[in-house]
């Protein structure tokens, strides 16, 4: 690993890079979405359903096809837990296929539906209760998603997607997290290139959970959490590494 100190330096230019716009980022991918009041059950719900499939895929084609299915009369209900747990998989299967929203027909499908049934069965139907009862606590969020019912909650459960999913929750909606900071960075594709050309692992495909300790390690004092880094290090890896400005 490069030293810490210079990775530091680096990550805070990064920061104010992107602070400034030179990273572009000016629209992330999740901007697509409809315009929903930001305590609603409807944004909680929109936030979270596409997120289970949002792996190997680009982002922005996933977000604008979910905001498509989402205004479309024919297929909006699949955001509602209650219509997309009763719904028949082939009908389910072709609205999520309708706007390309899913696009493996037997796993996406059963994903949605996994996640719709957890919905009813735990939460009465509202996402927004597993934040409430867990005291709109990160830690305790990942622990009941990750550990206590990892099983209800397939893809969302990850590493990656589940730090990713309760940063854009945190973010975009009224429900904010009272500790942040025990958001892990959430390591795709782009953070993890990134993250070796910093100089912080010593492999382009350094494990996930591997990376994710060591931004939690290096970041440890700093004032920064690690999930406050993820959107430069994405951009600044979208942009092709554009130069570092250290001044």
């Amino acid at each position: 690993m490069r030293g810490s100190r210079k990775i530091l330096k680096d990550i805070r230019a990064l920061l104010r890079m992107h602070k400034n716009g030179l990273l572009g980022g000016q629209t992330m991918p999740e901007d697509a979405r409809p315009k929903l009041p930001k305590g609603s059950k409807a944004l909680v719900h929109y936030l979270t359903f596409p997120m289970a499939l949002n792996y190997q895929r680009n982002s922005y084609a996933l977000w604008k096809a979910a905001t498509a299915a989402y205004n479309d009369p024919d297929t909006g209900d699949i955001f509602n837990p209650e219509a997309a747990a009763a719904m028949p998989l082939a009908e389910l299967r072709r609205k999520l296929l309708k706007h390309r929203v899913g696009l493996q027909p037997v796993k996406h499908t059963s994903t949605w539906k996994t996640l719709a049934q957890s919905a009813c069965e735990l939460f009465d139907g509202d996402f927004r209760t597993l934040f409430l009862e867990n005291g709109l606590s990160a830690a305790n969020i990942l622990r009941f998603i990750q550990i206590t019912h990892k099983k209800r909650f397939p893809y969302l459960s990850g590493v990656k997607i589940a730090n990713y999913w309760l940063y854009v929750i945190h973010t975009y909606t009224d429900f904010r997290l009272k500790d942040p900071h025990n958001l892990s960075i959430a390591p795709d594709t782009h953070v993890l290139q990134a993250s070796f050309r910093l100089g912080l692992t010593d492999h382009a495909v350094t494990p996930r959970g591997e990376t994710a300790q060591k931004w939690l390690e290096l970041l440890d004092g700093t004032g920064l959490t690690p999930i406050d880094v993820h959107t430069p290090l994405w951009l600044w890896s979208r942009s092709g590494f554009i130069p570092i400005i250290n001044s």
